[in-house]
């Protein structure tokens, strides 16, 4: 008996310690490539200096700086602005798209889905000069709007403000949302035909099945989408320097656009742009630490 036992109890470290050496490439990986340059980053973000072999410590004054610079103060508001708008538009859309894409009844519902997910298969430079293109003062909204009478003239929609924000909250959605799209049509493929049948049984409307059954059911890919794209439009990059170029007089730049800016366009500053990042990683791990505390009620 005891023998027996013990031959289990050792068959279950020699399974533990498989885990282990499987697991172990994978944790090492993650340390050298992601918690090793986060701890350098925050090293050097008390430090100033135009290269890394001459770094100087600073103290808290790259921290202070950031307050008291206009155009970090201007991106960080910029940000917030995407975040606040397309974040929920983004995803509420995706989610109306995919209860609607998951109708059994729904005829070629193969094509919508693909078509719907094939703007996040283009590339960030692609996509970019498409919208470029249709908002230039000679592109296709312009020459649209002219031909039914709205516009007189062509409107310059990247060189305003509330505009050229405007489309790349536009550009935003337009490409993020049928990535979001795919993961509730998953979550849904899980949620049986049959509840939504007999909730339909009990006279209730596809309204009312959506926001009761929906919803709910769906509530920890929602969760999951929302925590990923609030990590993504806070590290906004590519759509603020290929759509607007952070303009006009940097009224659309974004975080990660302006601290690229000061790495490698301006006078290089290491230890600011290093304090900066550490704002960013500051700002998405809070924001979904409380995206985590409010959407997941589990005890």
């Amino acid at each position: 008996m005891e023998k027996a036992k013990a031959r289990r109890l050792s068959q279950s470290k020699r399974y533990n310690l498989t885990g282990w050496v499987f697991l172990a490439p994978a944790a090492l990986l993650i340390a050298v490539m992601s918690f090793y340059p986060m701890i350098r980053c925050l090293i050097y973000s008390f430090q100033k200096g135009a290269t890394f072999a001459n770094m100087q410590w600073y103290g808290l004054n790259n921290y202070v700086r950031m307050f008291q610079d206009t155009v970090f103060m201007q991106s960080l508001k910029n940000t917030f602005i995407y975040f606040l708008i397309q974040v929920p538009i983004m995803l509420i859309l995706a989610l109306i798209l995919a209860s609607m894409l998951n109708n059994k009844d729904l005829k070629c519902k193969g094509f919508f889905r693909t078509a719907i997910f094939l703007p996040c298969a283009t590339t960030l430079v692609s996509y970019a000069i498409i919208f470029r293109a249709l908002f230039s003062t000679d592109g296709f909204v312009n020459t649209i709007l002219m031909k039914i009478g709205i516009l007189d003239a062509p409107y310059a929609f990247l060189s305003n403000t509330t505009s050229a924000r405007a489309i790349i909250i536009l550009a935003l959605i337009w490409r993020w949302t049928g990535y979001n799209m795919v993961f509730y049509l998953s979550g849904l493929q899980n949620i049986e035909y049959s509840v939504y049948e007999a909730a339909k049984i009990d006279g209730a409307s596809p309204l009312q099945s959506f926001f009761n059954i929906t919803v709910p059911l769906l509530k920890p890919t929602i969760l999951l989408t929302a925590i990923m794209s609030t990590n993504g439009t806070l590290q906004l990059f590519d759509e603020s320097v290929n759509l607007t170029n952070g303009g006009p007089a940097n009224t659309s730049i974004t975080m990660s656009h302006y601290i690229y800016d000061t790495t490698f366009k301006y006078v290089p500053n290491f230890g600011y742009s290093c304090a900066m990042s550490m704002l960013i990683l500051i700002l998405v791990g809070t924001l979904a630490f409380i995206q985590m505390k409010v959407g997941d009620k589990r005890d």
